[in-house]
């Protein structure tokens, strides 16, 4: 079994607040890779390529995932 990096994990501004109690967190500090995690769940984290990451975000900003439309 390979070690998994050692991910230094962020929240956004609006996740710091205490009353969210539930929010994505990201790690940027592995070249090359991008990790994932719900902070709900540490223990479950999804990896991608950074270019991986910039088409999600692309597609994020341009309302692909829009789940209220």
């Amino acid at each position: 079994m390979t070690e998994r990096p050692e991910f230094e994990f962020v929240t956004a501004a609006a996740c710091r607040d205490a009353r969210v109690d539930n929010c994505p967190e990201v790690a940027t500090n592995v070249p090359g890779i991008v990790a994932l995690r719900d902070s709900k769940r540490p223990d479950s984290i999804v990896t991608m390529t950074a270019a991986d990451w910039a088409t999600l975000t692309d597609a994020v900003k341009a309302g692909e995932f829009d789940l209220s439309a």
